[in-house]
């Protein structure tokens, strides 16, 4: 588990690898931070690096560990507090919200810390730490959030969606630090988090207040100078502490004259520990004159402020006592947003005196040594980080000093060469993963920052936003987050320094939007681009992405929350035929939403799609051409022509492999590996559909999407007769649904209904009633189970199994021949092998008939083709009860057994009877199947 978390690895991922639910890791991850005694899930991915044994690292995991962000939790002692803590643990007892102010250093984040661990055991879900620091934009405070619950973003939900939807069942304690800079995103989410999770308590540690109805504040006081009982305070404990920890131990005489120090320092702790730590060099009397000094240049009598003005003496004081490439080198890294490097520090610095060169590391390790920066060190090396109060101290002395632009600006060119530095990454590299999670703030800063003086007054920076805008925004995409990468292309697009980038960057962030199921977006943004390219003069790409959006709606429309309007499709088609100009691209697109306009069984949609194909070849357009290639396969499965419809499916998976997963083709890359798995399956080539049913598990997208990755291996599994296999797929796939939201999705239902029917064939009703429960909610509103059929083939198989083939009779009434979609298609020849089945076992008059039918309806799946074989064998009544061929039963057995069909190679022993009988019902019970009653009743 800990190896796991020092991958990156969400929850999902964690739970897909160890075959165990999510929740199970969450309570392991729980009890991994209450036992290592740290805060959050960035603390466990150092520690993983720091256990983990070297001898038995692999590269992959070495690199991943070593890229590890270093640990929020103190590196020091938790000094004193016990009344605060225990007054702020009440308050968390009978307040849901609970917001800890009091100016920068005064100890809030420290004192929020020291609880996560102990509120931790009162929460039967935990507690977990967010540190903001690092998030400028509101838009990024869920991300963050949902980073720190170990939730990935999911496919047709935001990160606050997927939050909620997390935090709604649970027990828990959220801790959000540092939250001044962002008051006016924050009310509106917690308002909404806590109103949907209704056993849900945050703490807040902020420097102002949310000014709203439902929070309780706390003011954090300084730390206390005298005890209740008259001896040595919190403060006079700190300082002791810390000043022999810097080397230098003081005695109880020198009491008074600490507490004295600390009076005057008004209990902040951080400028106590700042102080002590001058103990060694300076002594108690230089430190009582140097403080003493500082404080004269301060006029005025005493002020409300007085507390922050203390901080302010003091740490002007510690900066005063630096020498200058120091002192420039700490206000210079304060526009780093995380930990950083030596060497990222020296590439900022470079070339700009008095801090220049090989003396940047050495100034780090003096301000490291003075407490004014903290040093971690992993398998990678040593990252440093100011504290925020120091940081928003640097960066003053920044603005003073009139260096504020020139650091941000260097700081930009270093986020665009280190992001321009992480190349795409190979299959599942979890070393790039975290060295994308080690850079991601820095990039979001850097882009906040030229974003907002290219759009107020340094319109240069545009060119450098816009290219920092697309490089975050792919990179985003690959590791996992294609809602902020949909949000990064659309900003891009408003920073692009002309109409035709604006009109590429919409097109990324439209795919991005598929990529995510919010077909609403897609659509509009694809409008949205073709404007754009209007304007930019790229008529023939403005018919391209109009074709586009018609084909979304023909396609796709599952995809979206409203329908779209009457009519829309073929407006959109009209405008792009204006503007496509014979362009052969665009006319291609333009072919393909024709054919999504059209009937599957209509000879028309054949022809464009086979047109459309042709066209999108000789245009070189490779994603055009998949797209074309899939109304194919909707056509040739919806004709009965499965082998051609799998070959089809597989030639677009061929045509995609070389292809990068970016944006634009995110979508065509999952959507081709399920066509190809439902044509798979459609044939019987269920070794075939397992393999390809495991690539869309697999796929970056379904990291977090429990059902979507688990749906079509649930039916092959069902199918093939491994119902162990199914069962804890159908228990990752109803987890996933449920943290999901229980969101609506027809095309999941055939793998809910395989569920329900592997616990009917097991016995066990009540399970299978449940699972027909989440089939119903699965169920797309207006479009019955019964157009695909597959409902009533479950059904039958079940019934078969339990001897009820009047009632499997009754079932099955549709003739095959009438199946004339692609869904329906897909299921025609196993529906068609009970179809025969039914009448056989039941003596139906026209069962010869029916058989014959049913070979013509299953020629090109081997395994219902031997389940109709069989079926024919069994023609014939002698006393009542069936006749089984036994050399006609043997071929069909040998042949259900080659196409890897356990269950029905079993049910076909038990015909022939005998010692094959036995043989099968001992394959039935090894399955957990109830007895097959044979003869059918």
């Amino acid at each position: 588990m800990l190896a796991a978390l020092g991958e990156h690895l969400t929850n999902a991922e964690i739970a897909a690898r160890l075959f165990i639910s999510v929740r199970t890791v969450e309570s392991h991850v729980s009890s991994l931070l209450r036992k290592l005694q740290v805060n959050d899930r960035r603390a466990l991915a150092a520690a993983a690096a720091t256990l983990r044994p070297a001898a038995s690292a692999s590269p992959a995991a070495s690199a991943s560990a070593a890229a590890a962000l270093p640990l929020p939790s103190p590196l020091t002692s938790f000094v004193g507090r016990a009344a605060e803590r225990a007054a702020l643990a009440e308050a968390l007892e009978t307040q849901r919200l609970v917001t800890a102010v009091g100016p920068g250093g005064v100890g809030k984040t420290r004192l929020a810390l020291s609880l996560v661990t102990e509120m931790a055991g009162r929460c039967a879900d935990g507690a977990w730490y967010v540190d903001l620091v690092p998030v400028t934009d509101p838009a990024m405070i869920a991300p963050a959030i949902a980073a720190a619950l170990g939730l990935g973003e999911r496919q047709g939900r935001s990160s606050e969606d997927t939050v909620l939807g997390w935090l709604a069942p649970r027990q828990t304690l959220l801790v959000l630090d540092n939250c001044e800079h962002l008051l006016d995103g924050l009310p509106v989410l917690l308002e909404r988090l806590l109103a949907g999770s209704p056993r849900l308590s945050v703490l807040v540690t902020s420097r102002a207040r949310l000014l709203v109805p439902f929070e309780w504040v706390f003011p954090v006081p300084g730390l206390s100078i005298a005890a209740g009982d008259g001896g040595p305070g919190d403060a006079v404990e700190l300082f002791g502490v810390r000043a022999a920890a810097a080397g230098s131990a003081l005695t109880a005489a020198d009491a008074g004259r600490i507490a004295a120090v600390c009076r005057s320092l008004d209990g902040m702790a951080l400028v106590i520990e700042l102080t002590a730590a001058r103990v060694p060099s300076l002594g108690l009397d230089g430190i009582e004159a140097g403080l003493a000094d500082r404080m004269n240049l301060l006029t005025g009598g005493r002020r409300a402020d007085d507390r922050h003005r203390s901080l302010q003496s003091a740490l002007d004081w510690s900066y005063a006592l630096l020498d200058e490439p120091d002192r420039a080198v700490l206000r210079r890294i304060s526009v780093f947003a995380s930990p950083f490097t030596a060497a990222a520090a020296q590439t900022l610095c470079a070339g700009w005196p008095p801090a220049d060169g090989d003396a940047v590391p050495a100034a780090l390790a003096r301000l490291a040594e003075q407490s004014l920066l903290v040093a971690t060190a992993d398998a990678a090396g040593t990252r440093y980080r100011a504290l925020e109060t120091i940081r928003q101290y640097g960066a003053g002395q920044l603005a003073r000093d009139e260096e504020p632009d020139q650091a941000s600006a260097r700081h930009l060119a270093w986020c665009l060469d280190a992001a321009a530095a992480l190349a795409r990454p190979g299959r599942d590299d979890l070393a790039w993963r975290s060295a994308f999670d080690q850079l991601a703030d820095e990039l979001r800063a850097a882009l906040r920052w030229a974003a907002g003086r290219a759009q107020s007054s340094q319109p240069e920076r545009g060119p450098d936003a816009y290219r920092l805008a697309i490089l975050l925004a792919g990179l985003a995409f690959t590791r996992g987050f294609p809602g902020e990468s949909q949000r990064r292309y659309e900003q891009a697009a408003g920073l692009a320094p002309d109409a035709g980038h604006a009109a590429t960057a919409l097109r990324y962030a439209a795919g991005a939007a598929k990529s995510r199921h919010f077909g609403d977006d897609a659509l509009r943004l694809l409008q949205e681009a073709a404007d754009a390219a209007v304007r930019a003069g790229e008529a023939a790409s403005a018919a391209a992405d109009l074709a586009e959006a018609a084909e979304l709606i023909g396609r796709a429309v599952g995809l979206m929350a409203t329908a779209p309007p009457d009519g829309l499709a073929r407006e959109l088609i009209a405008r792009g035929r204006a503007l496509a100009g014979g362009n052969v691209t665009a006319e291609s697109r333009l072919l393909i939403a024709e054919a999504y306009t059209g009937d599957d069984i209509d000879p028309v949609t054949a022809e464009l799609a086979e047109r459309a194909i042709a066209m999108a070849r000789r245009a070189g357009d490779p994603l055009a051409e998949t797209v074309a290639l899939d109304q194919l396969t909707a056509v040739q499965l919806a004709r009965g022509e499965l082998r051609a419809g799998l070959a089809s499916a597989l030639r677009r998976t061929e045509i995609l492999g070389p292809l990068p997963v970016t944006a634009l083709s995110g979508l065509e890359h999952s959507d081709s590996l399920q066509m190809a798995t439902e044509c798979a399956t459609a044939t019987g080539d269920l070794r075939t559909a397992r393999k390809l049913a495991e690539r869309v598990r697999d796929l970056p997208f379904h990291r977090e999407e429990g059902h979507l990755a688990t749906a079509r291996l649930i039916v092959v599994a069902t199918l093939a007769g491994d119902w162990d296999e199914a069962v804890a797929l159908a228990g990752q796939f109803r987890e996933g649904w449920e943290r999901a939201g229980r969101p609506r999705a027809g095309n999941l239902t055939r793998s809910a209904y395989a569920a329900a029917t592997v616990h009917g064939l097991r016995g066990d009703d009540d399970a299978r009633a449940a699972w027909l429960e989440i089939v119903d909610a699965l169920a797309t509103p207006g479009r019955p189970l019964s157009t695909m059929a597959f409902n009533e083939f479950f059904d039958a198989l079940l019934l078969l199994h339990r001897g009820q083939g009047e009632g499997a009779m009754r079932l099955l009434l549709a003739p095959p021949e009438q199946f004339r979609t692609w869904a329906s298609g897909m299921w025609r020849p196993w529906y068609a092998a009970l179809w025969a089945e039914a009448a056989v076992v039941t003596g139906h008059q026209d069962a010869a008939g029916r058989i014959r039918r049913a070979r013509l309806a299953t020629w090109d799946n081997p395994v219902a083709a031997a389940i109709v074989a069989r079926a024919g064998a069994l023609i014939g009544e002698r006393a009542g009860a069936l006749a089984g061929d036994r050399d006609r039963l043997a071929p069909a057995a040998a042949a259900l057994a080659a196409a890897g069909c356990r269950y029905q190679w079993a049910r076909t022993l038990v015909a022939i009877g005998g010692a094959e009988r036995a043989q099968g019902e001992a394959e039935l019970a090894a399955m957990g199947a109830t007895v097959m009653a044979w003869p059918p009743g």
